[in-house]
């Protein structure tokens, strides 16, 4: 008998630490994944719809987070939304089946896209600035021609995906890949694509001027970090409603963009907009995307061509 508690004994014993490993084993479904070369794993498809607004609404003054009672009764206004007979003159455009602008808040609840200033509102404009707003509103009153409407419209930049990018009335998908030197960033919008050299490289001369800046990428920690200057003089497209808000960009525009991977099936985006030529004084916008098994297709911006010359024909009409 005292030989079989023996064995009893070291048997249980035996098992306990491989139960423990077996249970450390056990994958976290919810811990953020990690490419073979330790960095966090930022690829695949990305939702970034949302219908918590770039600003914080006036009603909400100091309020920096919705409550739960808030987010119900903003997300339940959302999915209500309903098609409305076109304003007087206006022919009309899409209905709401064409819409996919999200129905939820953004996951950290806030209200409004916009972090600092603290009051989630966008900085004083400065006087050149505002001097670019008029120009590009004369300009689409005037419609000499297709450079007097805006690059979103004339299928140059896709009107949410910037840089930086914005949730915007539909399209509102970012596909990451992750290559030995390099992040591409693949918009749904326009199919745009941004190739990020990670490999220390200098930046472009300031003379060469592209229309999503010349970008460079580095890690700090477990972030990613994209640093895009060398602008043109029209910035960035921007999604309605915030495009004449955005206009003020100028080809002086220092972004920078962070990208962090904060569970399975979250990513943390957030940018700086640095522009003393726009604004007064930086300002930063902080929202979450979800990751998503659906695919991007591609966006056929003004199919056949015919957008941009019925465009111009109607305001002149």
């Amino acid at each position: 008998m005292g030989i079989v508690k023996l064995i009893v004994i070291v048997v249980l014993g035996a098992l306990v630490p491989v139960s423990l490993i077996a249970q450390q084993s056990v994958p976290d479904s919810t811990a953020a994944p990690r490419l073979p070369d330790g960095r966090p794993d930022l690829q695949g498809v990305w939702d970034f719809g949302s219908v918590t607004p770039l600003q914080r609404p006036s009603t909400l003054a100091d309020k920096e987070f919705l409550t739960e009672e808030d987010v119900s009764a903003l997300e339940a206004q959302a999915a209500a939304r309903v098609d409305r007979p076109p304003r007087p003159g206006d022919p009309g455009s899409y209905n709401r089946f064409w819409f996919a602008d999200g129905t939820k808040v953004v996951g950290t609840k806030r209200t409004s896209l916009i972090i600092d200033p603290p009051d989630g509102r966008l900085p004083a404009y400065a006087a050149e600035g505002e001097a670019r707003m008029a120009a590009r509103e004369e300009a689409r009153g005037r419609n000499a021609g297709p450079e007097d409407r805006d690059v979103d419209e004339r299928c140059i930049l896709g009107f949410n995906s910037g840089p930086p990018m914005l949730p915007g009335a539909y399209n509102n998908f970012v596909q990451l890949f992750q290559i030995p030197g390099h992040v591409a960033i693949l918009n749904e919008m326009v199919h745009d694509v941004r190739l990020v050299p990670m490999d220390n490289r200098p930046s472009l001369s300031p003379n060469i001027r592209q229309w999503m800046g010349d970008s460079r990428g580095r890690w700090e920690g477990d972030t990613l970090v994209i640093e895009t200057r060398n602008f043109r003089d029209l910035g960035t497209a921007h999604p309605a409603p915030n495009m004449e808000l955005l206009e003020a960009l100028g080809p002086d525009l220092h972004l920078v963009e962070r990208f962090s991977r904060i569970d399975s099936d979250t990513l943390l985006y957030q940018f700086t907009v640095d522009d003393s030529t726009a604004w007064a004084k930086p300002w930063t916008v902080e929202m979450t995307m979800t990751k998503t098994d659906s695919v991007l297709f591609e966006y056929a911006c003004h199919e056949g061509n015919y957008g941009l010359s019925n465009i111009l024909a109607g305001a002149r009409r």
